[in-house]
């Protein structure tokens, strides 16, 4: 239930982008052009038509020479409802991004050629996703390849003389195939689990092919997973950091779990498979390691490799362990043994000789560096922010970073910490609004713990004035309530509505050690919720805050805490919204896609009478508290959603209707666990401003 991720904002595009004729020069199309949209501001506050207008930088790649970015932005259109993503360049000390591409289809996955010269990159064509070349300066586009369904992603070998790329393959029977007499007939016939996964049925496998490549066109391509029924990269959030090649261009080494069914939706077993394209073999490389093993990437002499590891199967928010394996000595070794964080977004330096990753310690995530000799682990950066992935030049590091205050720019960064902004994709924006502060508290627990609380003020702050405030409840369970900028729950809007709001790092969350984030497990309704009601309590004592004017908010598990918090507040709230909760934790465990979760943080089954911990887990779901609510609630869910499936919103805005509590409930029946159609998140903005308006004004 965790991981925010790009990912699936590149999808929403994917799939709004319909197909059209692509020649060998420019495309051609009636369809309007999405560009950067014109600002019109009503205020110097946030406005959620202001929060849809800001640039969304992506996948930064440097150019053979270190001297000029590539990179993606992405701009939506209100009304044309979608969104469209072009390709920029810029110089890597910094200056005025220049765009090189214009259409209405959008480009993905860009990367340069050997010398510089080129720039291949994906687009939509008549046959799918395809991809296609142009000169660096945007010139002389043209399409090359024609693949059947098209592609969904590619890497070229070092030496650019092969390619590999991912597409979906049918290997799925429906029941055409099986009962060809009857080509009307609507139905499915499930015969085992994870028959769908988070927002789609499993109807295909995403597959890598490897063929040759003259810069031009890609020779027949071999389907190295053939007639496999698993995927590579990992559905639904992993993308191409899970794929990589060694650098002699002789070896793949991908992500997969080789599991189907049962099997699957119980475990997080991920390995790391090595296919060698000289032998046509492929070898389990972490065959014994029983988590997520995944994201290889080789040294530059490709004598080491190095990949993300988690310890322990079924559990998703493991320690995310930093592991390196010597060819030459056959030893495994994993770095961040003593490293009390996570650590990802691997990449070495020049010389193989460091490994710097992105690791979150109190609620921030730094660049930190690994010198494999030393065994020593250093931070490079500090401050209050987000670092997202890190490249390494010959003198310096490309990153980039967003915090609760900016969306995410590029930034170079020196090996002793010092930062430069080079890239300024929204400060036009931002300088025209009135931006929230945001403050550090630390908050005393229940069990004498120290907690660390985010406080956003709302723009214009008084503090002679009273305000009402939110307490903002996070989902994962265990994903850190950090510097994110997001386009949904975005701290800086919320406060623009004129509300503080409280936001807890509350048990269950990384960065504050394992035994902090672990806590939760096989505690839901427990310590966690008592943090919660540790910090609102704390804060509501200030003067500023209306102590008769609280609400509390949150998605996912925090929608679950919202329902909890229903019936255990004693009338501290004077509001609640909850968007795609668990109100029936016994429900859930027989409806969600991936049962390891359930299993892993609820302690097991419902009928396993004889587990104290299930037992548990099962009596503080929320479903057992409704006859105590009695708080205006608001209830959203999205239709596609499979992680948590849309009956658990439903049954809580009828239970609340059934209560006589006041209640309302926003569906999106084409969303997912997200709200990602501009118009439908502008709709979402409005109708969460005006719940808590209603009850708390």
């Amino acid at each position: 239930m965790k991981k925010l991720i790009f990912l699936f904002s590149l999808i929403l595009i994917f799939m709004s982008c319909t197909e059209q004729k692509t020649e060998n020069s420019e495309q051609k199309t009636d369809e309007k052009i999405i560009g950067k949209p014109e600002l019109k501001l009503t205020s110097d506050v946030m406005t959620p038509e202001v929060l849809w207008s800001f640039g969304r930088l992506s996948d930064v790649r440097v150019s053979p020479d270190e001297k000029t970015l590539l990179f993606g932005i992405t701009y939506y259109d209100i009304s044309e409802n979608k969104g469209n993503r072009e390709l920029y360049t810029m110089p890597a000390e910094g200056g005025e991004p220049k765009q090189i591409t214009k259409t209405a289809k959008g480009e993905y996955n860009a990367v340069w050629s050997k010398d510089g010269k080129t720039i291949y990159f994906m687009s939509s064509a008549e046959n799918g996703m395809q991809m296609f070349k142009m000169n660096a300066d945007g010139t002389g586009k043209k399409q090359i390849s024609d693949i059947e369904g098209g592609i969904t992603g590619f890497k070229l070998s070092p030496d650019q003389t092969k390619i590999l790329y991912t597409k979906e393959v049918d290997l799925v029977k429906d029941v055409k195939d099986i009962y060809p007499d009857l080509p009307e007939a609507n139905a499915r016939i499930i015969t085992d689990m994870m028959y769908r996964h988070w927002d789609t049925w499993t109807d295909s496998y995403s597959h890598i092919f490897v063929a040759g490549f003259d810069g031009n066109k890609i020779s027949e391509a071999v389907d190295i997973m053939k007639d496999e029924e698993y995927d590579s990269p990992l559905k639904p959030f992993g993308g191409l950091e899970e794929i990589t090649w060694s650098p002699d261009g002789r070896t793949i080494a991908y992500t997969c779990v080789k599991k189907k069914g049962v099997a699957y939706t119980l475990s997080t077993n991920s390995d790391i498979y090595l296919y060698n394209l000289d032998t046509k073999e492929t070898e389990n490389f972490t065959e014994g390691m029983n988590g997520y093993d995944k994201a290889p990437v080789y040294s530059p002499d490709g004598s080491k490799i190095a990949w993300e590891s988690m310890a322990r199967d079924g559990y998703e928010s493991d320690k995310n362990r930093l592991f390196v394996y010597d060819f030459t000595t056959k030893e495994k070794k994993d770095y961040t043994k003593n490293f009390d964080q996570n650590a990802g977004g691997l990449a070495w330096d020049t010389k193989g000789e460091n490994i710097y990753f992105v690791s979150d310690y109190h609620a921030r995530f730094q660049i930190y560096k690994l010198n494999l000799a030393s065994n020593e682990i250093k931070a490079i950066t500090q401050g209050d922010h987000n670092y997202r992935t890190v490249s390494v030049l010959s003198d310096k590091l490309i990153a980039t970073k967003q915090s609760m205050s900016m969306p995410t720019e590029i930034f170079a960064v020196t090996d002793d910490g010092k930062e430069t902004q080079i890239s300024f994709v929204n400060k036009d924006v931002l300088d025209k609004l009135e931006l929230a502060k945001v403050e550090e508290r630390w908050v005393k627990t229940t069990d004498g713990k120290d907690m660390l609380v985010w406080v956003i003020y709302p723009p214009h702050f008084d503090a002679n004035k009273k305000y009402p405030a939110l307490l903002y409840c996070q989902g994962g369970p265990q994903s850190s309530v950090s510097q994110f900028w997001s386009y949904r729950w975005n701290f800086q809007m919320m406060a623009a509505n004129g509300y503080v709001i409280v936001a807890p790092n509350r048990r269950g969350l990384p960065s504050f050690g394992q035994e902090w984030n672990e806590q939760i497990s096989g505690d839901y309704g427990g310590q966690n919720m008592k943090d919660y009601l540790s910090a609102i309590d704390a804060l509501k004592k200030e003067p500023f805050i209306d102590e008769n004017r609280l609400g509390a908010i949150g998605a996912s598990y925090g929608g679950f805490s919202v329902y909890w918090l229903a019936g255990h507040h004693n009338k501290r709230f004077k509001a609640f919204i909850a968007h795609d909760g668990i109100f029936n934790l016994e429900a859930q465990y027989t409806e969600t896609d991936e049962l390891w979760f359930a299993n892993w943080d609820l302690g097991g089954a419902p009928w396993d009478y004889n587990n104290k911990t299930a037992q548990k887990s099962y009596a503080n779901s929320p479903h057992k508290f409704v006859d105590k609510w009695d708080t205006p609630i608001l209830v959203i869910h999205g239709g596609k959603d499979y992680r948590i499936l849309d009956s658990q919103g439903f049954s809580a805005f009828d239970a609340a209707k059934l209560k006589g509590v006041p209640a309302e409930m926003l569906y999106f029946p084409e969303e997912n666990h997200w709200v990602l159609h501009p118009q439908n998140g502008i709709l979402w903005q409005r109708e969460f401003k005006n719940w808590l308006d209603k009850w708390l004004k």
